[in-house]
């Protein structure tokens, strides 16, 4: 019973948080996110701990100094993220929409449509990724991979949130893969994180800034039966609460037959945003 009664208030407050953050302006949100990054990675010192071990043997930040400031800035940036996404599941499409402030390429999508043979989107942990595919299914359907959080009596408010315009959820098992398949075979498009740990058995080892990471085989599974349009679709965070920017790029088939080439692909947009990268999540764990 007492069990039953902590499940229901952590859902009611978390719908309240939901509510209330929906409310606030842009620059609020990312304001107060960037102090509960801080708070939280003081709470959580084994999380910092991967953040800055993975930002330094990234080797990107070389210096002493240049590693120091990447990591605070890294730490508000991840705070941002936490609370953008809730913002984002307690708000409305349209107030979503309005954070968008400019896409470039959209011309990839008109192309990859006229194809006829589905989209797969592959967003990486950059910025406020949940954007994309909010802004997609704002004007086609969409099915996207979704992992059930671990606090079950969130789950319901992440999903609903989530769930806006013509975008449908998918689990990360075998019904969830027939759901993208299908999706597919309709022309429709998909959406995955592709630097997501893949489950054991669904994965391979392959280099990510010169470290074995378990990756997923799925995205060239599905290319290769499909031969569906690959999109990279980066989520840019802008200073001081101006909004977003979205990019994205066809990818070659081709270049994408193996995990190694695409751990290669995902590289390339990390390095062109580091610091709002997810570098507080550990990739480089066994699954």
């Amino acid at each position: 019973m007492k069990s039953k009664f902590s499940s229901y208030l952590c859902s009611k407050l978390f719908a309240l948080l939901l509510k209330g953050l929906s409310l606030l302006p842009l620059s609020l949100i990312q304001w107060m996110g960037a102090i509960l990054g801080d708070v939280f990675h003081w709470f959580k010192p084994k999380v910092k701990q991967i953040l800055v071990k993975n930002l330094k043997e990234s080797g990107l930040y070389n210096e002493t100094k240049a590693l120091e400031n990447a990591v605070k800035s890294n730490i508000r940036e991840m705070g941002k993220t936490m609370l953008e996404s809730m913002a984002i599941w307690g708000s409305t499409q349209q107030d979503v929409l309005a954070w968008i402030n400019q896409v470039y390429h959209f011309e990839v999508i008109e192309n990859a449509l006229n194809e006829n043979k589905g989209i797969i989107f592959l967003t990486p942990h950059i910025g406020a990724f949940e954007i994309s595919s909010i802004f997609y299914a704002s004007k086609y359907p969409m099915t996207i991979l979704y992992r059930p959080s671990r606090q079950l009596c969130l789950n319901q408010y992440i999903q609903r949130g989530r769930c806006k315009g013509q975008l449908t959820l998918a689990p990360t098992d075998a019904s969830g893969v027939k759901k993208l398949l299908l999706a597919l075979k309709r022309g429709e498009a998909i959406g995955i994180l592709p630097d997501q740990i893949a489950s054991k058995g669904d994965g391979e080892w392959a280099n990510f800034f010169n470290r074995p990471a378990y990756t997923m085989t799925l995205v060239s599974k599905l290319v290769a039966r499909t031969d569906a349009a690959v999109i990279m679709a980066l989520v840019e965070r802008l200073s001081h609460g101006k909004g977003f920017n979205l990019h994205l790029e066809r990818l070659d088939n081709q270049a994408l037959q193996s995990t190694a080439t695409l751990n290669q692909a995902l590289e390339k947009k990390v390095r062109a945003f580091p610091l709002q990268y997810m570098w507080n999540y550990d990739r480089f764990k066994s699954p």
